[in-house]
């Protein structure tokens, strides 16, 4: 199964100059949150793949326009194909707003998620805004990542954790993937293709 794995940016490529051979053999689309509402529902409707998404901090406006034809995934276990996706949205708090946890909250969030977790006997993809404490976030309040993930890592070792919030221009020397024990970790930043 081939997925993008989008995030924080709109791609003109696939938004303002869109071509539908582009995503011809792309069989599902992840969000790591951050992105126009309207730039998901389009492309569930022209690419007419299913579209998954977790929250991201500036994701507020989902409240009122939220992504049509697509699927949350937040605080919860989603199958598809095979493929077991759990989705923990938001980052750590830096100013009021929503989607926006403490590390406490994380933890919160994660216990309530976890019956369905062993339900479903772990999961393979574990889809984020906010990145790991100290792998592929920064040191500044805003982009600081949680913790709390690497106890659902260590437990679960899923094969990939998928991540935005941390834009790729703001320092040349992010790597955009990085791993932690048996997890690739992939930033999203604007598009991302992988094959699971």
């Amino acid at each position: 199964m081939k997925i993008m794995a989008i995030a924080d940016r709109e791609s003109p490529a696939l938004w303002n100059h869109y071509n539908e051979n582009r995503l011809t053999d792309t069989d599902l689309i992840v969000s790591c949150g951050d992105l126009d509402p309207r730039y998901l529902s389009f492309l569930v409707t022209f690419a007419n793949v299913p579209v998954l998404y977790a929250h991201g901090n500036h994701d507020h406006c989902y409240d009122r326009i939220a992504p049509d034809g697509c699927v949350c995934i937040d605080d919860r276990v989603f199958l598809y194909n095979g493929v077991r996706f759990l989705g923990l949205g938001g980052c750590v708090p830096y100013k009021e707003g929503a989607y926006m946890y403490t590390e406490a909250q994380m933890r919160r969030r994660i216990r309530k998620v976890a019956l369905q977790i062993r339900r479903y006997g772990g999961f393979d993809v574990l889809v984020t805004h906010a990145p790991l404490r100290g792998i592929g976030d920064a040191d500044d309040a805003p982009h600081r990542g949680y913790e709390a993930f690497f106890p659902l890592l260590e437990k679960y070792r899923p094969a990939y954790m998928l991540h935005g919030h941390v834009h790729m221009q703001y320092d040349y020397t992010l790597k955009r993937e990085n791993s932690y024990l048996d997890t690739k970790i992939i930033n999203a930043y604007e598009k991302y293709f992988l094959e699971i």
